[in-house]
């Protein structure tokens, strides 16, 4: 039996992921009572009790967490930022290949992807491997995103019945470019230059729709659209991950599409002038919770999509 403790099980991504493991027979959840939730002692003993712990924190109480872990055994899954790039931690998207399934399943401490990263990073990494897109390429994203990757603050902003009016449309936001994922997207893709990303969040609940356009003249050796198609077919093949053909709505894409599941769809538009890369999951699916319980299957040895809601 693995004993699971979920250090911020009362956020977002924490409610999410306890969900999801709630009623697996192979686990046991740690819990701590309402008025131990942050004392240090209960989380210590929490923490060096468990077989996985899964930190659902700010940056700062992540670190912090880390640090009251002498149990070598304990395995930690971080969904916060503070480890997405740092030494020692494997980056939890397995799906990007050249092993990093292998790292995952045999590392103590990984780190879960960011949201609006995963995206980009799913849709430019394998580009740049096959030598479709150069290190060098200035590539620009927009990911449009629910509201509840804003955590508890924003939802109850969203969802209080005298909100701002301004709050009907959709508002960008991370205006100078110091968005916390940019350090994940230039270092997961080998990018030698961050992009330039304009997330914007929308009057929905959580769904996730991001966006890389490219030109013909971006990609190298006279690669072509079909080209790019046949990179994602190869290496996007489910269950978690997938490319789809046609995945529009009659033109349009929704960033709705995929709410409440756990997987995310790939998909390539446009022509061979202007092409448009496009990922679609849910914020707190494969974008956050879905993502963390994904790794916390391989590191217990079970198969991926174990647990997980993909249709």
């Amino acid at each position: 039996m693995t004993q699971v403790f979920i250090d911020g099980s009362s956020g977002t991504t924490g409610l999410r992921i306890r969900e999801r493991l709630e009623g697996r027979q192979e686990l046991t959840l740690i819990t701590l009572p309402e008025e131990s939730r942050k004392d240090p002692e209960a989380r210590r003993n929490a923490l060096n009790s468990a077989d996985v712990a899964i930190l659902c924190l700010p940056d700062a109480a992540a670190i912090e967490a880390v640090s009251l872990i002498t149990n070598p055994n304990t395995i930690v899954l971080d969904a916060s930022t503070a480890h997405r790039t740092a030494p020692g931690w494997a980056y939890g998207f397995p799906e990007l290949g050249s092993g990093r399934e292998e790292a995952i399943r045999t590392s103590r401490r990984v780190a879960v992807p960011g949201c609006h990263a995963s995206g980009f990073i799913a849709l430019v990494s394998p580009l740049v491997e096959a030598g479709i897109l150069s290190p060098d390429a200035r590539l620009s994203i927009t990911s449009l995103t629910g509201y509840s990757g804003g955590g508890k603050k924003m939802i109850a902003e969203y969802e209080s019945e005298g909100r701002s009016p301004l709050l009907d449309a959709p508002r960008a936001y991370a205006l100078p470019q110091h968005h916390k994922h940019l350090p994940e997207m230039k270092a997961l893709t080998g990018l030698h230059t961050l992009p330039a990303f304009l997330p914007i969040v929308g009057d929905f609940y959580s769904g996730m729709l991001v966006t890389v356009p490219v030109f013909r003249e971006d990609l190298l050796n006279g690669a072509t659209i079909e080209d790019i198609r046949r990179v994602y077919q190869s290496r996007y093949r489910g269950p978690i991950v997938s490319y789809r053909e046609n995945a529009d709505e009659s033109g349009f894409l929704s960033a709705l599409s995929l709410s409440g599941l756990d997987r995310m769809d790939v998909s390539v538009f446009g022509n061979e002038d202007r092409i448009l890369l496009a990922a679609r999951y849910d914020n707190l699916g494969k974008g956050a919770s879905g993502a963390a319980v994904e790794c916390l299957n391989l590191v217990i040895g079970a198969a991926p999509e174990t647990g997980l809601r993909l249709v």
